[in-house]
């Protein structure tokens, strides 16, 4: 285990971890802002509820699949899931939507769900596979390699609209339900 000075970055890359100790959890999990856990075989992150202050998570080359397991956490802003083997994107980005609705930095280059030219993807997939995420993520700056720039924002709306995260989300909706003018009858 390695852990830096400062005790805010937690790196446990190359470990053999199937699950996160709980000895690392108690000791650490309280001052931990950077934690990755890379190159083990870690599915089950709930752990990361006894991370309250955790704002980068970097899970590269965990063998994650789409159905992968996420406490609430809204303090992360960066996510990198690279090397994984996620191959349904819309099941994936729904368990990160909910889990991580004030996601900034985002990164799943080289798994299935990720079209790019490296991995036979076509530049129409690879831009599908970017407006499809940025319409989840009304906060991400970056995705992948590339920014997201004002108009693939643009884009990513017009295609798929605005996907409300977070916990608001029903009383958004009811407040958008509310609000829609009523329409008069005719006489």
């Amino acid at each position: 285990m390695s852990i830096e000075e400062n005790q805010k970055n937690l790196n446990l890359a190359f470990k053999g971890l199937k699950e996160m100790p709980e000895k690392v959890t108690k000791q650490h999990g309280p001052v931990v802002e950077m934690l990755d856990v890379s190159n083990n075989k870690i599915s089950d992150f709930r752990f990361l509820s006894n991370f309250p202050n955790l704002h980068t998570l970097v899970v590269d080359h965990n063998g994650l699949q789409s159905h992968v397991k996420f406490p609430t956490s809204e303090g992360i802003q960066t996510l990198w899931a690279n090397h994984n083997k996620i191959a349904n994107l819309s099941v994936f980005i729904e368990t990160i939507t909910k889990s991580f609705p004030e996601l900034r930095f985002l990164s799943l280059m080289n798994n299935p769900a990720a079209p790019s030219y490296f991995n036979g993807g076509t530049l129409q997939q690879y831009m599908d596979y970017r407006y499809f995420v940025i319409s989840h993520f009304p906060k991400l700056e970056f995705l992948d390699d590339q920014p997201v720039t004002k108009e693939q924002r643009e884009e990513a709306i017009r295609i798929y609209g605005l996907h409300n995260t977070g916990p608001d989300k029903k009383a958004n909706k009811a407040k958008r339900k509310s609000s829609k003018p009523k329409l008069q009858e005719s006489t």
